[in-house]
Parts: structure tokens; sequence; C-alpha cells
């Protein structure tokens, strides 16, 4: 599921106080000891480390560090050739709705570019389907990203297809780290 709004296509994250424009990197997090910290407790809407094997997360973190921003669970759905959002969020600091401001923008946009990166390296020209959190949510991703609604697994899940995916990705900026958490 995916709570955010897109709120703004920016190449790199914006300090929404500063204006500061800050690089960012995505890292592979692998240990369930590492995911555990991350969980409805502490903000972040689900419990990282209770997604299975075949799920694979992603953080987007500043450059250089691991200040997560974000994270985003997917899994390969070779079947409709395609990669699967299975949830993605910000990080409570940037989570407007739970604490009224935040920190960086571009955080959702972002999640979405690496899930698209994931869907070329598998194959899938970056196409990718997810559910929204609510019907609000499901038209503005129609409307900033031209998804798609498909209602198959849920009446707010979405597709973004080939030509619009490329259109998203080539916004985004950040580079992949060899480091796995």
């Amino acid at each position: 599921m995916i709570p955010f709004f897109i709120d703004g296509l920016t190449p790199c994250l914006k300090n929404v106080l500063t204006g500061d424009i800050v690089e960012t990197e995505v890292v592979r997090v692998k240990r369930k000891s590492f995911l555990s910290k991350f969980n409805e407790r502490t903000g972040w809407y689900v419990d990282w480390s209770k997604f299975d094997k075949e799920t694979e997360i992603y953080a987007l973190v500043l450059k250089g560090t691991v200040d997560i921003q974000g994270l985003i669970a997917l899994t390969d759905d070779e079947q409709s050739n395609a990669v699967y959002i299975n949830w993605a969020c910000t990080s409570p600091e940037n989570n407007i709705w739970r604490n009224g401001s935040k920190l960086y923008e571009g955080i959702g946009g972002h999640l979405f570019a690496i899930a698209i990166n994931i869907s070329e390296q598998r194959g899938h020209g970056g196409c990718v389907h997810a559910i929204a959190m609510d019907k609000e949510i499901l038209q503005h991703y129609v409307d900033i990203f031209d998804a798609v609604v498909i209602g198959i697994m849920h009446p707010y899940h979405f597709v973004i297809e080939e030509q619009s995916a490329k259109k998203i990705k080539e916004v985004y900026k950040y580079e992949w780290s060899d480091e796995e958490l």
C-alpha cells in the first residue's frame, strides 16, 4: 500500500526549511535485525521485518549515510510482467500526516523511481503496480504519473506502464550503493 502524495518532482531531495538540495542513494536492506527498528510503534506504519524472503526492501538514504528517508518493499511479479510495490512510506520525520510537517520533499517520487528501476532490471520495462491508500491518493497517481486504475486486487489497485515509468525515472537522480544493511 502506498500512503503518500507526490509533493514535488525534484531530482534530489529538497530540505523544506532551507531549500537546500540533498543528494541520495539507494541501499538494499536484508537484515531482519536492522529492519526490526522500523515498525508501527516507531512511526513506520508496518513492521518492516515481517516481509517474507521474496520481498526486497530498499532504503532511500542521504548520500554517504544510513539516514533513511523512505523505505519501499518490492516483489517481482513475473505473472504480471511487473514489479509489485507491497508497501512504501516516508520516514516519520517526513510524514506530514503524522507530524504536520516534513524535513524533505521528493521522497515519494524517488521511491517510485526505485521500483521502476528494479522493474527494468527484472526485464519488465519499468512497469510497476500497487494499491493506493485511498481514492484521493489513487486519483493523485493517475493525475501525476498517468497511472491506470486496474482494480484487480483492490478498488485502488493501479499500474504505471512502461511509457509513464520512463518519464518518472528521468526525473529522479540517485546512486545505488553496493552496501547492504
